[in-house]
């Protein structure tokens, strides 16, 4: 396996607060799917998640009119705040393209009038 950085994927992390606006999150995380990045974001503490979760419904409102679907799959991680240990929720944030529908790494786009998933 070779461990070329050209053929990895680019990942861009956010970290949300419970402060943050759930719509700009939403939309720096429609933007970077756009452009075939993935999103991590990264969350500590409930109201954190909360924000986090709601950014993630919102983006999906903006990126499925443009047939873009996403995945959303979370996890834990362990971070360093202040020299204190914490438990952070990160959310990976990938784009699940369907039949039909164009994916940038595909090429030409595959068109058909069954849909099957």
């Amino acid at each position: 396996m070779t461990n070329n950085p050209e053929l990895k994927p680019e990942i861009g992390c956010l970290k949300v607060s419970s402060k943050s606006s759930p719509a700009s999150v939403a939309g720096a995380i429609a933007g970077m799917v756009k452009d075939g990045v993935c999103v991590e974001i990264q969350s500590v503490g409930a109201g954190a998640v909360n924000q986090a979760v709601k950014a993630i419904a919102i983006s999906r409102g903006f990126l499925s009119p443009i047939g873009i679907e996403i995945a959303c799959i979370p996890s834990f991680a362990d971070i360093i705040i202040d020299g204190e240990y914490r438990t952070a929720i990160r959310f990976t944030v990938e784009p699940r393209y369907l039949r039909g529908v164009y994916n940038p790494s595909d090429g030409v786009p595959e068109m058909s009038s069954e849909a099957s998933f």
